[in-house]
């Protein structure tokens, strides 16, 4: 069984006041629960439908996703919560742990040439260094 993935009290409250609110039709169900399967999928990588129980029906998370990804929802609540914290000077990406797709592993294609494992050992590191740009804290509400 996948390890669930919860958001902590401290996130939901830096996320909770840029949902939207009052909009018609049914109630909607908890958000903090949908949020946490949304995360949980992108963090895991695993089907929607293989969502776990905990976190509700997965139609619901995948429609919550992909209506919210629609409407430009996810964008500003990135960048809302972005410009809210500490700007920080230097982030670092590690080519190591980002994800592939899953189908992304396997297939034809290519030249059929593999590099052998001496080359690849002394080959350079797979990280950089990247100086943040300061966010512009002033389109904030």
């Amino acid at each position: 069984m996948a390890r669930l993935y919860w958001l902590s009290d401290k996130a939901w409250t830096v996320i909770e006041r840029h949902l939207p609110r009052g909009k018609p039709g049914r109630p909607r169900v908890d958000d903090r629960r949908v949020i946490s399967g949304i995360l949980h999928v992108l963090k895991t990588g695993c089907r929607w439908r293989d969502v776990p129980a905990e976190y509700g029906p997965c139609t619901t998370i995948y429609n919550r996703y992909n209506r919210w990804s629609q409407r430009g929802l996810w964008a500003r609540l990135f960048e809302r919560v972005a410009a809210s914290g500490q700007v920080p000077t230097e982030l670092m990406i590690d080519s190591t742990h980002v994800k592939a797709h899953r189908s992304a592993a396997g297939g034809k294609g290519g030249s059929g040439r593999k590099e052998s494992g001496a080359r690849g050992a002394a080959a350079p590191r797979k990280s950089i260094s990247w100086p943040m740009i300061a966010a512009d804290r002033s389109r904030s509400p």
